[in-house]
């Protein structure tokens, strides 16, 4: 039997077609999620997210226009995930903050305590 008659037709490939590559973008946007997602809670994590969905748009469109040399899809949509997990977790973060402050400005008297005056 000939190699040629076992393959597929779609798995031939033109011998000066690349290599498919891994995105190095998209392994970026992951780092950047799994940092926004760790420190979400404190609001230092929206630093690390807005990177991470800046640059996933910049890696989704060379992807597309790579038409399918480029992988990495999954890393690109789990960073983004985790992107939005971190902006979730700081918003959290900012709410519960808020209400602590609030709390904390109700209980204690304000302004000054004049004594009673006597008539």
């Amino acid at each position: 039997m000939d190699l040629m008659t076992l393959a597929v037709p779609g798995d031939l490939r033109h011998p000066l077609d690349p290599d498919p590559v891994r995105s190095s973008k998209a392994g970026g946007v992951l780092a950047l999620g799994i940092a926004a997602a760790v420190t979400g809670f404190f609001v230092g994590g929206l630093v690390p997210a807005t990177l991470a969905l800046l640059l996933a748009r910049s890696a989704r469109a060379e992807m597309v226009a790579a038409g399918g040399f480029l992988t990495g899809s999954r890393a690109l949509r789990a960073g983004v995930v985790l992107a939005w997990v971190g902006i979730g977790l700081a918003a959290t973060g900012l709410v519960i903050a808020s209400i602590i402050g609030l709390l904390h400005l109700a209980g204690t008297p304000g302004g000054r305590d004049y004594a009673p005056t006597v008539n």
